[in-house]
């Protein structure tokens, strides 16, 4: 695979069952998380033993930005501090797409003076999440 450009690199949310791309990111990252089962004991001879398969198995998706006040910050905005998960796909050119349903967990804004206004955010997933390549 050849290097790809960052900007390509994109966080989509649904908004009316359309996956819109969130807008006025400059950063976004996803984290694949698999946690481990530790089961070493006495007969481990000193050596860790790891459950296979026994971990839980997540998502983390994150961004942050110039503030441009779109559809997709709006809906984010609404979203924040509501019980439902939202639909999302976080997009790597040339690798595929990660989709599933998560939970905005953290949305913050801030600004210097002399500045442009900025937004970060961050997503944990909240049900199995599929992988289709490109």
């Amino acid at each position: 695979m050849a290097a790809q450009k960052g900007n390509a690199v994109l966080i989509k949310i649904a908004i009316s069952g359309t996956q819109t791309t969130v807008g006025g990111l400059r950063s976004s990252s996803i984290t694949l998380n698999e946690e481990t089962v530790d089961v070493t004991n006495k007969d481990s001879a000193g050596i860790r033993t790891l459950l296979a398969g026994g971990g839980v198995q997540s998502m983390s998706i994150s961004g942050s930005g110039v503030f441009t006040d779109t559809a997709a910050e709006g809906a984010l905005r609404t979203q924040f501090g509501a019980a439902a998960l939202l639909a999302c796909s976080f997009i790597i050119p040339d690798l595929g797409t990660y989709a599933g349903n998560f939970q905005l967990t953290s949305l913050e804004y801030a600004g210097e003076y002399n500045g442009e206004a900025t937004y970060s955010l961050s997503f944990e997933s909240g049900a199995a999440v599929s992988f289709t390549a490109a």
